[in-house]
């Protein structure tokens, strides 16, 4: 470390709680930087989702806030224009001017007056505009750039450096255009004095135009800045690696350190997955009291509607039953309706616009159709009006409409909804699904329970887990489990549509089914396929559906 490293932790240290701009003003000082989110948290010791949170509004506290101040008055001194230096003055101002310096340190005794220095010279020449507006015009012995063409230019008005005449402005102003009269072609601008930057270029202004164009080609596209040469997939095939080598090739020491940090591990795929983003991901906005618990070992008021349902009699006779294991419930909840912001109330009666997401204050319709086939909503003892989710929303909406006419539209009474986007977790979806596609070609079980452990905890941790702190997003741990038990309802409409007898749905991914269910959904172990998780006999004359311990 460094003396001047070693003062600044000093004054940092006794400081008082440091300033912050605007949210809005933190971000912009980073893009103009071109500095990645990943950069920036990575110098300030925290993580790219807890920088996305400042930049989104919410304040850091302690040492962390004053760090954060010290970066952002850095990159904003960074971000001020530079002053352009003066060109070099004329033989008989830099006289004057050594003739000023060598005055300053001279005795307050009386003395022949200075020469003025060319500052004053050109700050002294005021004279009136003949323009007949009123604006003074300053003669500048030494020209400033024009403020409208950067070139040198020999009057300052109302402080700033330009061109009275327009056509002394490189490039010359276009002529207006008139519906009867064609742009005149551009005159070429008078000869001006060579700059510095100039000599040797006698066509000055057309070489100068391609020398400026590199530096406009070089600026990195805004928000695609720093991209790893990598995909987010080789963050997970590296951590695999690097946990065998540490474990010397044992698989299940290397499997066990892989799903001890999976949750950080998944909010670096996140952050990876992010980077050139259309949005970005708010981590902790404001949550409405119903998303809160409501005591310290209590739930929050959202109703997830997960299946828990058995049919309550068969066919006669015995029958043999499937227990079908639909893969990657979680994994292919990840795409669905979350929304982006705070979210904000409203009254019911305005309808349901399908461009945000949120949760729902709504009367479920009844649901007459129990004996084939489960509720939507799930095993709800109480009656009444109950918060659901977008997803639960949506399904039962889609179950009212003209093509399944299964029940009554759901009546909606209030709703917090954000405007939405069913992709926002989309890459990350994707980039943890082929990594577990070719786990599964390898016949490599490390990674497909890293992988597995990524997924399932980062749903089960957004909410108000103490593991992960990154994120705080309840609606969204809720609006993803409702997906994921909506994917299974639809699952079992299909079976049924398809004659076979569904005789169970339980959880996010176990259906059970009599019938040749193998022309209904494809084997395997891909998450558009599922696998027997079971299969037993099940049915007699009078006899009521035993569970599959009991058979």
């Amino acid at each position: 470390m460094s003396d001047f490293d070693a003062i600044d932790s000093l004054l940092a240290s006794v400081a008082p709680e440091a300033g912050l701009p605007d949210a809005s003003v933190r971000r912009e000082l980073r893009e103009q930087a071109h500095l990645s989110k990943a950069q920036v948290a990575r110098a300030l010791g925290v993580s790219p989702s807890t920088l996305a949170g400042w930049e989104a509004g919410r304040d850091p506290s302690g040492e962390a806030r004053t760090k954060y101040a010290y970066l952002l008055d850095g990159l904003a001194a960074k971000a001020a224009p530079p002053v352009s230096p003066a060109p070099p003055a004329s033989p008989a101002a830099s006289a004057a001017s050594q003739s000023e310096e060598a005055a300053l340190p001279a005795p307050a005794a009386p003395a022949a007056p200075a020469a003025p220095a060319a500052s004053d010279t050109a700050s002294a020449a005021l004279t009136p505009d003949d323009d007949g507006d009123g604006e003074e015009v300053e003669v500048l012995i030494v020209p400033e750039p024009c403020v409208l063409c950067a070139h040198p230019a020999g009057q300052r008005v109302a402080g700033f450096a330009q061109h009275l005449d327009p056509a002394d402005c490189r490039p010359a102003a276009p002529a207006p255009k008139t519906r009867e009269q064609k742009p005149a072609p551009a005159a070429p601008p008078p000869e001006q004095p060579a700059r510095p930057a100039d000599a040797g270029a006698r066509s000055g202004h057309r070489q100068a135009a391609p020398a400026r164009r590199p530096q406009q080609q070089s600026k990195p596209p805004r928000g695609r800045a720093f991209q790893p040469s990598t995909g987010p997939a080789d963050l997970i095939g590296q951590a695999v690696e690097a946990a065998l080598a540490a474990s010397a090739g044992d698989v299940e020491t290397a499997t066990a350190a892989l799903v001890k940090k999976a949750i950080p591990d998944a909010m670096a795929l996140l952050d990876a997955t992010r980077i050139g983003g259309r949005y970005d991901v708010i981590a902790h906005p404001w949550m409405p009291d119903i998303l809160k618990k409501q005591s310290a070992h209590g739930a929050d008021q959202i109703w997830e509607a997960r299946p828990k349902w058995t049919r309550a009699e068969l066919p006669p006779g015995e029958h043999q039953v499937t227990a079908l294991d639909m893969n990657g419930a979680y994994l292919s909840a990840l795409k669905t309706h979350l929304p982006l912001g705070q979210l904000e109330h409203s009254a019911g009666g305005i309808g349901h616009d399908r461009r945000r997401a949120g949760v729902h204050l709504i009367t479920p319709p009844h649901w007459d159709h129990g004996d084939v086939l489960p509720n939507p909503l799930g095993q709800r003892d109480e009656p009444g009006p109950l918060w659901v989710t977008e997803p639960t929303l949506r399904l039962l909406q889609r179950l009212s409409g003209p093509k399944y006419g299964l029940c009554e539209a759901p009546e909606i009474h209030e709703s917090y909804t954000s405007g939405a986007t069913e992709g926002l977790l989309e890459k990350f979806r994707i980039a943890l699904k082929d990594a577990r596609d070719r786990a599964i070609a390898d016949g490599d079980e490390v990674t497909l329970e890293y992988v597995k452990a990524m997924y399932s905890k980062f749903v089960s941790t957004m909410g108000t887990s103490n593991y992960n702190r990154e994120l705080y997003r309840p609606d969204w741990m809720h609006l993803i489990r409702s997906q994921a038990f909506a994917n299974l309802w639809m699952k079992a409409l299909k079976a049924h549509d398809e004659g076979l007898t569904v005789v169970r749905a339980m959880g996010t991914d176990e259906l059970h089914v009599i019938g040749e269910w193998r022309r209904v959904f494809p084997e395997g172990r891909g998450v558009t396929e599922v696998k027997i998780k079971d299969s037993y006999t099940a049915g007699a004359p009078d006899a009521a559906v035993p569970h599959p311990e009991e058979a």
